[in-house]
């Protein structure tokens, strides 16, 4: 009997294997398709290249900025502020969310607060960063925190607020103390909404730096698609775009990555 049993979740395993390998196929296979079809209309010009560029061009464009080193320039600026405001707005937003979790009568004071900022088109507060902090980066790091924060204190705090109100009484009646609750109770529960938060947080701190860099910047991969833009050199832009793509794509599988081996480790 035992021997059946591991058989049949060999063959289980075997089939979830297969089902993983073939789906990595298919992607990268519809990755290359797009691509490839896209060359293809742009030489039978069926699409301007011009205005949509084609991979071709966009390699030529790569090789080029790679070799005279101005691509390493773009891309280091633009990843080293939304590393920092990636770390800065979910540091802040987390303690935040505990702030509230800890004081019900602070939670009621700013909830109102917390809606309206949630509510505002962070972008919007922009130029007025910039006229506070100057024209660099750190107006720009400003803009992402801005854009990252109130989500990040919203989502935390709702998952704080969802903990097993039975796993809390249990400890309440070992007259656990409230820091107690926090460390041994909330906040395990909750690591599965932490990281969401953090996934949800790549993507809008590489969308506050590249806003902040079409506003104000020298460097980075926002000011080349604006730049390109101006000049009309869409293979620039759409280059940008592509290596862009794959920077924010990274940094959400190592997010990804960090959780599953946190949720392993502990």
């Amino acid at each position: 009997m035992y021997e059946e049993v591991s058989i049949e979740q060999k063959k289980y395993l075997h089939k979830l294997k297969t089902k993983k390998r073939l789906i990595i196929v298919l992607q990268i296979f519809l990755l290359i398709s797009i691509f490839v079809v896209w060359e293809v209309l742009t030489r039978l010009n069926l699409i301007d290249p011009f205005i949509f560029s084609s991979p071709s061009r966009m390699v030529n464009t790569f090789l080029r900025l790679s070799k005279d080193g101005s691509l390493f320039v773009h891309v280091w600026t633009t990843l080293w502020e939304t590393m920092v405001g990636f770390l800065l707005g979910t540091v802040f937003g987390i303690i935040i969310a505990i702030i509230l979790w800890l004081s019900e009568t602070c939670s009621k004071v700013l909830e109102p607060y917390l809606v309206v900022m949630n509510a505002l088109p962070k972008i919007a507060l922009g130029p007025v960063f910039i006229v506070w902090m100057g024209a660099g980066s750190v107006a720009i790091i400003t803009i992402t925190i801005a854009v990252s924060l109130i989500v990040t204190v919203l989502e935390v705090y709702t998952g704080f607020l969802e903990t097993d109100a039975e796993k809390i009484r249990l400890v309440q009646s070992f007259d656990a103390s409230k820091k107690q609750i926090l460390t041994k109770v909330v906040l395990p529960s909750s690591f599965p909404v932490i990281m969401n938060a953090l996934k949800v947080n790549v993507g809008l701190s590489w969308v506050g730096v590249i806003v902040g860099e079409f506003l104000v910047s020298k460097a980075g991969l926002g000011y080349l698609i604006v730049y390109g833009g101006q000049v009309f050199q869409l293979d620039l832009v759409m280059t940008s775009v592509v290596v862009l793509a794959v920077l924010a794509a990274f940094m959400y599988f190592g997010v990804q990555t960090l959780g599953k081996w946190i949720s392993k480790k502990y």
